[in-house]
Formats: C-alpha cells, structure tokens, sequence
C-alpha cells in the first residue's frame, strides 16, 4: 500500500529517496536494534557527504515497543490495512449522516477488527522475535480505534512511522452537527406570558444545563489527560531513545578504549622488542670489532709466520 504518512521527497535532492528508503527500514526495525542501526546509516551518510540525509536518519526516534507493532501491520497486511482505513472512512461517514443503521453494522464490525488486528500485531511482533505484552497490545488497540476516528491519525499509521501510540477521540468525531428537521407548516407563535415555564421547569432546566456544563468539563478535562498521556508516552520514548544512545555510544567508547589499550600494549612491546634488538646489534658491533682485531693479529702473525719460512735464521745454514 502507498504511504500517505510518509515524508517522502521533502529533501527535493538526489537522494530523498534513499533517505525515505532508510527511514522505512528504520521503522520496521526491532526497537532494540533501531539506535544501532540508524547510527550506522546515519555514519554511512555522513562518510558520502550527505550531511542533510544524516541529519535527518540521525532525528529518527525509536518507537515504543506497541508503535513498531502498530508499524508491523500497516507494512506486512497492507490490504488488511487499506480495508482498516476505509472502514474508518466509512464509520465518520456514518457519525456525519447519522446512519443510525449503518452506524451500528459498522460499529460492531468495528470492535470485531480492532480485535482481530491487535491479535494480529501481537503475532508479528512474536514472529519477530518480541512477545507483545499485555499492556503494550492495549496500547496496540487504543492506535486503531484512533485510526478509525482521526484522520490524520489514519494518515500517520498509513505512513508505517509510529514512534509513539496514538490515542482515540473520547467522542466518536461527528463532521457536522445534525440538520434540524423541515417544518411544513408556520411557525408556533410565541407562547403566552401567562404560559411561561414554571418553577419547577425552570428548575429541570437549571438542572440540564448544570449537567451538561459538566458534561462540556468532563470531555475537556478528558482531552487535556489524553494529551498529557501523549505528552507522557512521547517523553518516554524520547528517553529510552537517548538512553540507548547512551548505551550504545558507552559502548563505541569502550570498544575504542580497549582498541586503543590493545594498540597501547603494542606500541610498549614494538618499545622493548626495539630496545633488545638496539642491544643484540650493540653486541653484535663489539664482536664484529673483537672479531676485526682478532683477524688482524693472525693476519699479522700468519704474515710474521711466512717470513720466517721464507728467510730461515742462522746463516751457517746457507
């Protein structure tokens, strides 16, 4: 399926493309292989002079465990996932016209789904390698029933880039208040003073609308917890995301470290294996010098030797 969440060609260069290609493989990563591999890329990026591309893969955050799994689902059931969308297409649909009767088909085909792709999510993140917790594939859930009532969440789980989950409306959206019915006949006219509610309407009404003022409250109060525990959830992420970075650059310095030891050890052994040879070439020179003179002598004493041969002492031997 297309990705519509996707931020494909925002760079307009060359190599946008790759980026997104990186930034897809990214988010279908294991969170806990995401910070290692997107470093690496990022490097590769940076080592080819793509400064803006590594910028962008190196801004990647890591999703939390029930966003990759939400992630899983868009990238491996695509058709399951374009049908996901249109029934939430649909669903709004149904809350604009008030199809009461198509509303309720939907609505239960709606919990039936949701349902079925949480199971789903689940089973890919075990075929992964990543059991699904119980909490996190609530979590899973709470995504598609956003999905189904929030377009752009729809668009932001269609773009396979979750790095947090997302949380539904506390009221199905409605696109547009309901059309007050048409009136065949003219209008009542104006009720009579002496018609006037009584106390004891005016008390009812008094009591409705401190209900609904609670009502308005309540649904206020219930957004402003939704966006805290999205705040909450991304600020999460954001800190597992820099604690890995932390492990994993704690884990570079250590391999740079012992490398650096190891080199350290080297250098002091090519130290001591210089000095014993400075030393054997120190003793080889004084033997070359002892063996120099020595020959010198015999040859001194070889040539001493000759001349006795050649000229015998004594002349009564002549």
């Amino acid at each position: 399926m297309q990705r519509k969440g996707g931020r494909r060609g925002e760079t307009g260069g060359p190599d946008a493309g790759a980026v997104e290609q990186v930034l897809d493989e990214l988010y279908g990563t294991p969170p806990s292989a995401f910070v290692a591999r997107r470093e690496e890329r990022a490097a590769a990026a940076r080592t080819a002079g793509r400064k803006e591309d590594a910028r962008r893969i190196h801004a990647a955050r890591r999703p939390t465990l029930a966003a990759w799994a939400a992630n899983l689902l868009t990238r491996s059931r695509p058709e399951e996932a374009r049908r996901f969308l249109e029934l939430g297409q649909a669903l709004r649909e149904a809350h604009r016209t008030l199809d009461a009767a198509g509303l309720k088909e939907l609505s239960a085909q709606r919990r039936r789904i949701v349902a079925a792709l949480s199971r789903q999510a689940a089973q890919l993140a075990g075929e992964a390698g990543h059991r699904l917790p119980q909490a996190a594939q609530r979590e899973v859930e709470s995504t598609l029933r956003a999905v189904l009532a929030d377009p752009d969440a729809a668009d932001r789980w269609a773009g396979g880039r979750l790095e947090v989950s997302l949380t539904p409306p506390s009221v199905f959206p409605s696109g547009s208040a309901p059309a007050q019915p048409a009136r065949d006949g003219p209008e009542p006219a104006p009720r009579p003073e002496s018609s006037r509610a009584s106390p004891q309407s005016r008390a009812k009404d008094e009591l409705a609308e401190r209900r609904r003022r609670r009502r308005e409250e309540l649904a206020r109060a219930e957004r402003e917890a939704e966006r805290a525990a999205r705040r909450l959830r991304e600020a999460r992420a954001e800190r597992a995301d820099a604690e890995e970075s932390l492990r994993a650059a704690d884990d570079e310095l250590a391999r740079v470290q012992e490398a650096v030891t190891d080199a350290e050890e080297r250098l002091r052994a090519a130290h001591e294996d210089r000095g014993r040879a400075e030393h054997d070439r120190r003793e080889a020179g004084e033997r070359d010098r002892a063996a120099g003179r020595a020959l010198a002598e015999a040859e001194r004493e070889a040539r001493a030797s000759t001349r006795r041969v050649d000229h015998p002492g004594g002349r009564g031997g002549s």
